[in-house]
């Protein structure tokens, strides 16, 4: 290590801040990549007696840095708290895992007992999880209280494990006489979708002892919510439940409103932004109405609910004595709802616990279109559910099911698949069509792309990207077929570079335009495709900065995706 890179070293740890058994270098920026790196910070932990918390975030450890670090928490027994977010910031997914294996051997191998563990704010995705399993299995993690995974990129796979994890460490503490009791669980921003929030379910309805669970973000439907539900009713304990900006829709909402009814130490719920529309208001005001009485606080903004949904929602916390804000704002309750809510509340004398309504959308008198788009959301759920039930149960049963009309009776071979076409696919884009190409899609795709239009290239861009998954035979058919027309869009001289980029940023949502454009229901797809194509040889890195400069702005859209944008940021960052 250079000198000067030494005498930085020693400013930062200078502001290392010691007391209360808490040893801190949080926010120093240490850049600790190999052994000689991190002396002066093993140095710090050998030399402090009676260690109890150690602060890592906002660092970047490599995986040298963090064997000697381990090597030198292997002494330190009375460990409880690792605050370890924002810790791996720049490094490659690979190098986490490893790193973080490090870490909890020298936990398990220390025999300490962890009452906090926090790992947000580190990409590490699926296979990140691996890295900390050992840990959470093992006895360092008996007295687990406060388990914190915000903005990890897990995905429904890296939820499955964590929620094994979990169960495996209450078989384990159940079977020395002291169960596992965690109270604090944080996972927003995860994309585990209904799978992975179904595997934590069955997690926490048998830890049974939560006061808190943050799963704000994560791309859940009905299905997840409602398991998420039954397994709140076995956590009597249970003060706070943000689930922020997942859809519950009214089967998901009243399955959580019969499980509040049964809890009665909640002070906070926060339901913000979930589409629990007005049906699903009612449902929940019936339970706050029959219960609830420690309530502090109440968020169903931006819940597609009506007028007199609203107010039946301020009437139900007439009692409530401890409640300190209830949200109602991104509603649709119009001028005089607004009004008539703001009266209800001061007959009460609870005017002050109102916030802001600056967002209402406005009356609307579309109950009929809103009960028809219900239908069509839960058919559509309810086909995907068919879907996945199919594919689980194999080719086998999925014979069985076809009907005797479509098969000869000497021959039980299935009807083979309808022919696919690249108009098919773009019409209608999945990944299984796209698989059914051939492996020719990527040329066929391209053939029939004309490149001198760029609206053409951005809409076949975001058709292509619509049907990226983390799964190898479909990921590669992406990336293929994304480098075949990419490639000759930019090595053409009439197509416009600028024109693309300002075009596909409209379609994402990210830039507004003149014309009204609708952006695209998900950024996830495109963001990894984006991922993968800036690093091809074909995209032009003049137009990396701006990318880098419209994906780094706040976005609600890119909040839900905050996985694949920090991957994309990460690779923007190192061209």
């Amino acid at each position: 290590m250079a000198s000067e890179d030494i005498t930085k070293l020693a400013e930062s740890l200078a502001k290392t801040k010691v007391g209360g058994g808490q040893l801190s270098f949080k926010g120093q920026s240490l850049k600790l990549n190999t052994a000689e790196d991190a002396e002066e910070v093993i140095k710090q932990i050998e030399e402090f007696d009676g260690l109890e918390a150690l602060r890592l975030e906002g660092n970047t450890v490599g995986v040298e840095a963090a064997k000697v670090i381990a090597k030198a928490l292997e002494k330190k027994s009375e460990l409880k708290r690792c605050h370890w977010s924002d810790m791996f910031t720049g490094r490659l997914r690979s190098e986490i895992p490893p790193a973080l294996i490090s870490l909890g051997d020298a936990l398990i191998t220390a025999g300490a007992q962890l009452v906090e563990l926090d790992l947000s704010d580190n990409a590490f995705g699926p296979d990140g999880v691996r890295g900390f399993e050992a840990l959470l299995k093992s006895p360092a993690c008996y007295t687990l209280q406060e388990l914190k995974l915000n903005n990890c990129g897990m995905g429904i796979g890296g939820g499955k494990i964590l929620a094994a994890a979990l169960k495996e460490c209450h078989r384990k503490s159940s079977a020395q006489g002291k169960p596992l009791a965690l109270k604090i669980f944080v996972a927003g921003r995860n994309r585990l979708e209904n799978d992975g929030a179904t595997a934590l379910a069955e997690a926490f309805g048998i830890i049974g002892t939560l006061e808190e669970v943050h799963m704000p973000q994560n791309g859940i439907n009905h299905p997840g919510i409602t398991a998420l539900a039954q397994a709140f009713a076995i956590n009597p304990l249970l003060k706070v439940i943000n689930l922020n900006d997942n859809t519950f829709t009214e089967k998901g909402a009243v399955a959580m409103a019969e499980t509040l009814k049964a809890l009665r130490q909640i002070e906070v719920i926060n339901f913000g932004d979930c589409l629990v529309r007005s049906k699903g208001a009612v449902a929940i005001a019936d339970a706050v109405k029959e219960g609830l009485h420690k309530l502090k606080e109440l968020n169903l903004s931006f819940c597609e609910i009506k007028r007199d949904a609203a107010l039946t929602v301020a009437e139900a916390i007439e009692d409530k004595a401890e409640l300190e804000k209830l949200d109602l704002n991104g509603n649709c309750l119009g001028e005089e709802g607004c009004e008539q809510l703001q009266e209800i509340l001061e007959g009460f004398n609870m005017a002050a616990v109102l916030g802001s309504l600056s967002d209402d959308e406005g009356e609307e008198e579309d109950d009929e279109e809103e009960e028809e788009e219900d239908e069509e959301e839960e058919e559509e759920e309810e086909e995907e559910e068919e879907q996945q039930q199919l594919k689980e149960r194999g080719q086998g049963e999925q014979e069985s099911l076809t009907p005797k009309k479509i098969i000869d009776s000497q021959d039980s071979s299935p009807v083979p698949s309808p022919p696919v076409d690249v108009a098919t696919f773009l019409a209608f884009p999945s990944p299984e069509k796209l698989l059914r190409l051939g492996p020719k899609c990527s040329v066929l795709i391209a053939q029939q792309t004309d490149t001198s239009d760029v609206e053409k290239v951005v809409t076949t861009l975001l058709r292509i990207s619509s049907v990226f998954k983390d799964e190898a035979p479909v990921k590669t058919a992406v990336h293929e077929t994304t480098d075949a027309l990419m490639r000759k869009a930019f090595t053409s001289a009439t197509f416009n570079s600028d024109a693309f980029i300002t075009s596909l940023l409209i379609h994402m949502g990210l830039l507004k335009s003149e014309e009204k454009i609708k952006a695209v229901p998900s950024l996830y797809g495109i963001l990894m495709t984006l991922n993968y194509m800036v690093q091809q040889d074909y995209f032009p890195k003049s137009l990396a900065p701006v990318l880098s400069a419209f994906v780094t702005k706040p976005n609600r859209a890119l909040d839900s995706c905050s996985f694949a944008r920090h991957m994309l940021l990460q690779t923007l960052h190192q061209l």
